[in-house]
């Protein structure tokens, strides 16, 4: 009798797990999901547990389909086909929504984040929320903050040791005004570029060098077209994960959970590798040849000092209210 009752409330709990499970609202769909980075960087590892992630909590009904390396175009042409809704996600550099929205500079501020914890708190916390919740106008929802980690110079001509090692070099920038003027401040020739053209770009040596982390250096090979690698850590950069609004608006409560809890879930995990690999990157390009330089102290100073006038013109750009509340938030955390 006991075993006969056991047996019936086993199957009584199946059957309403069957039926929790049945009732959520979610429908067969294909996700095209772009990255400008190829496999193997953080950002693509990130995209690509985002796509475990969502297929695993969907019963395998919502499938994420990476496009790593740029396939679709550089962070132009995936923003407007993220508007117009042909195109349903993408992970993008959150200062390049400037070109969207202007607030969004904010985040190619130079030497605004101390370190990664202190960017983690302040993207995670109201100020990232809210400038996401800006993009609903444009056509694009906001999910969650990944990161590509701390900006750094490499060029092909010469080692930089000192601020004035910048000057005169044709350094890529990504296509923003704040990226053309902290560049043109420092005496170098800023080139605005699609990310998929610049080692075409450096291998013909129409420029001279780039800008960006250890691991888009290394997962690029960009160590074959450059030698030297200044470690200046001048910027950090938040990546946006964001959504077609048009696709979004099509999806169930449901889906929405799913893919929004995905997305944060996978923030985490995109982090830390992103930390893990920034230090194997560098050992990594040593050993492919790159020579390393560091600035010092006054050096680091007087790099400040030469882009204060260019975080002064862009605040008022960006607008006081979003230059005051990030800088509110990063006072509290500083305390």
């Amino acid at each position: 009798m006991k075993r006969f009752f056991l047996k019936t409330l086993i199957a009584a709990v199946a059957v309403s797990a069957m039926g929790l499970a049945t009732a959520q609202d979610i429908k067969s769909r294909t996700i095209k999901f772009a990255t400008q980075n190829p496999k193997g960087h953080p950002l693509v590892t990130g995209a690509e547990k985002f796509a475990e992630l969502v297929s695993a909590r969907s019963g395998g009904k919502l499938k994420v389909n990476v496009f790593a390396g740029g396939v679709l175009g550089g962070d132009a042409q995936n923003i407007s086909a993220l508007q117009g809704g042909t195109l349903e996600m993408m992970v993008m550099n959150s200062g390049i929504l400037a070109n969207v929205l202007k607030e969004f500079s904010v985040f190619d501020f130079p030497f605004m984040f101390a370190n990664a914890q202190e960017a983690d708190a302040v993207v995670d916390g109201p100020f990232g929320k809210m400038m996401h919740d800006r993009l609903d106008a444009k056509g694009i929802h906001g999910l969650a903050y990944w990161e590509l980690g701390f900006r750094n110079i490499t060029n092909g001509k010469r080692p930089i040791n000192k601020v004035e090692d910048i000057a005169g070099l044709k350094l890529r920038v990504i296509p923003n005004a704040i990226n053309v003027d902290w560049v043109t401040a420092l005496g170098a020739n800023p080139t605005p570029m699609a990310f998929p053209e610049v080692y075409g770009a450096l291998e013909n040596k129409a420029i001279d060098g780039q800008e960006n982390p250890f691991t888009v250096v290394e997962a690029n090979k960009l160590y074959e077209v450059q030698k030297h690698l200044a470690v200046t850590n001048h910027q950090y950069n938040p990546q946006s994960l964001i959504i077609s609004k048009k696709f979004w608006d099509t999806l169930s409560a449901d889906e929405k959970k799913i893919i929004a809890d995905a997305g944060v879930e996978a923030a985490k995990f995109q982090r830390g590798v992103s930390r893990e690999q920034a230090g194997a990157a560098l050992d990594s390009l040593k050993k492919h040849g790159m020579q390393v330089t560091e600035f010092n102290a006054a050096e680091l100073a007087k790099f400040r000092e030469k882009l204060k006038p260019v975080i002064d013109k862009h605040a008022a750009i960006a607008g006081v209210d979003v230059v005051n509340a990030l800088q509110a938030e990063l006072a509290k955390l500083r305390k």
